[in-house]
């Protein structure tokens, strides 16, 4: 239960070494650069004993990396569409391709080959894209086409020394007789003129007109009256020599388009180098991110960071015993807020994601991770609650872990919470009597005649909910007493004494009283179904314990504040918080709601599968519908057990003494996407 410390580290060395120091520091990935607070150690622009420091501008050398990433990125995209790679079912737990250095070394010294090979992939891939408009527009022209195909004429205007030929379109339902009409109304000079229908559709009507050359423009007026238009295209050719130009430019559209793809499927082969190339520019872009940020001198330069106590005496020693450098580790000024890092016992640690998202601990605040892990796996069983869940979640989790060791940091630690939580579920599963509901007493009534019962170890849920609501507030008073008791251990750790008895003591009493005050009760006797007496001596001390609570709370909330009147209204107002205990407390009865709904769900799953006829029918229906229920229902309730847990840490078990708010640490180091180059460690 501890954040790592963190120490500032400045490192001035020789330029000549920059190089080396600065890969080796992003491949042991411990070191967060931070160049604005440098202790003794330059920042910005100064003068020291070297001469005068600077920034070098790295902007384009970073920018081509970038690009070139890029570049590889968008080749594996192509490779993707045109040749999926094999991927399992289990693809997303593999984790990343694991690399030897030579191997890397090698790739960066074909980097530029292999970057050729990848723009050369993104080039064939414009090309085939082109080709499809090309294919696309040969398609539609050929769809133009079609409605004249009983031409034998070219598409086009055409003439005689008399005569005129000019194709066009009117609208749907148009008839020669309409037509002639049109013209001899508003053309009647223009005797003579001949149309004739190519096709008719029912929204347009393609025809061809001659007529004598000066009646050529009285004809089209007349026409255009009544909806006539041009054919947005015009060919050289008939169209039925057209179409066969037409089709041949399409099979080689066609052929052009399979030999790319074909192109592109033999350079899938370059996939792995792409992708180590591709991670090999992103970190070099990383690299020339930071080189930008360090100041400079004609022969030295500084570089500064955060870097965990832990490793930096072996990063101290490892520079000292191999470069002209001169490094310098100093503990942290009072008012600077490191980068946080969680470090917990193997256990607790699978937890820190949940806290994570929550928020990191600030400067002086403690790591709530190891004491909410224990209550997290509790509640999560007890939502969950049933035995056969519980296993199947574990096994699975136990498995995948075992399996893919290579699967990211992040994703191990979600299965082996969740592989915790199976274990907490199938414990609780025992002792309510819950597996896959009641389908023991189902299976044995229905198939072999004979009702067997597994007794549970405590009690049956279902039978006695009561007593369960009862349990779950009883433990969620005591999650949120040791929430508030975690606020006193602080202001005591922190010597504000005052701010213990007026915070944490003075509701401890106030709590304590009402609660020692309500147990014997006629409400909680009919909640409980069980009467509790006390002794006279202890109601009258629950009594004195909530009443000095309630006067204390009153008389020392507003305790910063000189004016009487105020500092009574402020005392008020935090007592009334009292109804944001009773309704944290009451938040614990989800523990009952899903810890119920778990069971009645896979009780009338249970239910539905033995009203089927008993025959081998009905043994198929029964199977069926009990993996398809029961998958479904460990789905749902797994899901809403996950919500509801991280609500009851994040609301009302971190509301009582931690805020979060830190920043998570992010050091410089080997970014990659694809590949994972084997780890160093300092020898």
């Amino acid at each position: 239960m501890s954040v790592l410390k963190m120490q500032r580290i400045s490192i001035c060395a020789l330029k000549k070494d920059r190089k080396a120091i600065l890969e080796k520091l992003q491949s042991l990935g411990v070191l967060e650069v931070d160049i604005t607070v440098g202790g003794d150690g330059v920042s910005g622009d100064g003068v020291n004993g070297d001469g005068y420091f600077r920034k070098m501008d790295t902007a384009g050398q970073r920018a081509g990396f970038e690009r070139a990433a890029a570049a590889a990125d968008q080749a594996l995209d192509v490779l993707e569409r045109y040749v999926p790679e094999k991927k399992s079912v289990f693809a997303a737990l593999e984790g990343k391709l694991l690399i030897g250095r030579g191997q890397a070394l090698e790739i960066e010294e074909n980097r530029r080959e292999i970057l050729r090979t990848a723009k050369k992939i993104c080039g064939l891939d414009r090309e085939h894209a082109e080709k499809l408009a090309e294919a696309v527009r040969i398609r539609n022209s050929m769809e133009g086409l079609a409605p004249w195909m009983s031409l034998d004429v070219p598409l086009k205007d055409s003439a005689t020394k008399r005569t005129v030929l000019f194709p066009g379109t009117m609208p749907g339902g148009t008839t020669l007789d309409s037509i002639c009409e049109v013209i001899a109304e508003k053309a009647p000079d223009a005797a003579g003129a001949d149309i004739r229908i190519i096709s008719s559709e029912q929204s347009m009507v393609y025809l061809a007109v001659v007529c004598l050359e000066e009646d050529a423009q009285a004809v089209e007026d007349a026409l255009r009256s009544a909806g006539f238009a041009r054919p947005a295209q015009t060919w050289e050719k008939t169209p039925s020599e057209e179409r066969e130009e037409l089709e041949q430019q399409e099979n080689t559209c066609a052929a052009e388009t399979a030999e790319i793809e074909e192109q592109i499927r033999e350079l899938s082969e370059h996939r792995t180098e792409i992708k180590i190339a591709a991670d090999y520019y992103r970190v070099r872009a990383d690299k020339y991110e930071v080189l930008g940020e360090l100041p400079q001198s004609e022969r030295t330069f500084v570089i500064s960071g955060y870097i965990p106590q832990c490793e930096a005496g072996h990063v101290e020693s490892w520079l000292s015993e191999r470069y002209d450098c001169a490094v310098d580790i100093e503990d942290l000024k009072e008012d600077e807020e490191p980068p946080v890092i969680l470090k917990n016992n193997p256990f607790s640690a699978n937890m820190e994601g949940v806290v994570e998202s929550y928020g990191l601990p600030h400067k002086g605040e403690l790591d709530p991770t190891t004491i909410m892990s224990f209550f997290y796996v509790f509640f999560f069983g007890m939502m969950l609650s049933d035995a056969a869940y519980g296993a199947i979640v574990a096994v699975v989790c136990a498995v995948l872990v075992r399996k893919f060791p290579r699967m990211s940091p992040g994703m191990k630690k979600s299965l082996k919470l969740f592989f915790y939580c199976g274990l907490s579920t199938l414990v609780w599963g025992i002792l309510f009597g819950g597996y896959f509901g009641n389908i023991v007493d189902i299976v044995s009534e229905k198939f072999f005649g004979t009702a067997v019962t597994v007794p549970a170890l405590w009690f049956i849920p279902l039978n006695d909910p009561m007593k369960l609501l009862v349990f779950s507030l009883l433990f969620g008073v005591i999650h949120l007493f040791t929430g508030l008791g975690i606020k006193g251990y602080l202001c005591l750790r922190d010597g504000k004494v005052m701010d213990f008895f007026c915070d944490v003591v003075l509701w401890f009493m106030l709590l304590v009283g009402l609660i020692l005050m309500l147990l014997p009760s006629d409400i909680f006797a009919s909640i409980a179904q069980t009467q509790i007496v006390f002794p006279g001596w202890l109601n009258t001390l629950a009594g004195i314990l909530a009443a000095a609570g309630a006067i204390g709370i009153v008389l020392m909330s507003g305790r910063d504040k000189k004016n009487p009147a105020l500092r009574i209204a402020l005392g008020a107002y935090d007592l009334y918080n009292i109804t944001g205990w009773l309704s944290d407390v009451l938040s614990y009865s989800r523990l009952l709601a899903l810890g119920l709904a778990t069971g009645v769900i896979a009780s009338v799953i249970n239910q539905m599968g033995s009203m089927l006829p008993d025959n081998i029918v009905g043994v198929i229906f029964f199977i069926v519908i009990f993996l398809a229920g029961h998958t479904l229902n460990l789905a749902i309730n797994l899901l809403g057990a996950y919500v509801h847990t991280n609500r009851l840490q994040f609301v009302e078990f971190f509301g009582k003494f931690y805020e979060g708010g830190g920043r998570p640490f992010e050091p410089f180091k080997e970014n990659t996407k694809y590949a994972d180059v084997k780890e160093e460690t300092i020898p």
